[in-house]
């Protein structure tokens, strides 16, 4: 994938109040009583009890048109959708998301042939996302169209452009406009981010990107949501990192 990267970079989410929570999740999340999250959130992050989807609601968040509560089921066919500044976290079955401000995602059931246990549609905005080992799952952007098992993912969409990190496992990444444009990315720690745009050039339609806009920490909050750890260790005071840019 040669040549010049014309690609429009999203700044960064490092606005301090969610520094602070992200903090006090992960805090919660490491220590032996989870005291931080408790007081904040009313319990630690951990498994969802059976019935439950939503871990945590913030600011104007509707599943299909109506306004989200920590008691509202999400499940397969559902529309999410937050408000700027909003941001919602929360599980279906084997998965757990972390949908933020401006986005909307459509939770589509799979065709009753397919072998895909998940099939996601981000309309717009940005998500980080983690699914089961061993579930196949597509994943539809403005501009891209990703299958994935076993994956953990962070994508951020607009009708121009995706920015897609496969965070840990194997990703099938191909461009909706350039048929041409695909490759796989098999990922340990956000070894390979890209960029899938809707116009290419005759570089292609795939570029790489820097890493920006999610954390380990959230990754290990929304799989601790479905009973699971992330594939690696990371240490928990460290908000920023790792943020580095690739060649």
């Amino acid at each position: 994938m040669g040549g010049p990267a014309a690609v429009r970079p999203w700044g960064e989410l490092d606005d301090p109040r969610r520094r602070i929570l992200i903090q006090a999740l992960a805090a919660g999340f490491f220590s032996s009583a989870g005291n931080a999250a408790a007081q904040l959130f009313g319990r630690a992050p951990g498994k969802l009890p059976a019935g439950q989807s939503i871990y945590r609601v913030s600011g104007s968040v509707t599943v299909n048109s109506q306004q989200a509560t920590l008691q509202t089921r999400i499940v397969p066919g559902d529309t999410v959708e937050t408000a700027p500044n909003a941001e919602v976290i929360f599980a279906v079955a084997q998965e757990a998301f972390l949908l933020r401000g401006g986005s909307r995602m459509v939770i589509e059931r799979p065709p009753a042939a397919s072998e895909l246990t998940t099939a996601l549609r981000l309309v717009t905005g940005k998500v980080l996302s983690v699914f089961g080992r061993g579930r196949p799952t597509r994943i539809v952007t403005a501009t891209s169209t990703i299958g994935i098992r076993g994956t953990g993912v962070y994508a951020e969409t607009d009708p121009e452009q995706t920015y897609f990190c496969t965070c840990y496992g194997v990703a099938d990444i191909s461009a909706n406009n350039d048929p041409s444009s695909r490759e796989t990315v098999s990922a340990t720690h956000h070894d390979k981010p890209l960029y899938i745009l809707a116009k290419g050039n005759t570089f292609g339609s795939i570029r790489r990107a820097p890493f920006i806009n999610h954390t380990d920490q959230e990754l290990a909050l929304i799989e601790s949501l479905v009973g699971r750890t992330p594939p690696f260790v990371f240490p928990m005071d460290i908000y920023n990192a790792p943020r580095r840019d690739y060649p």
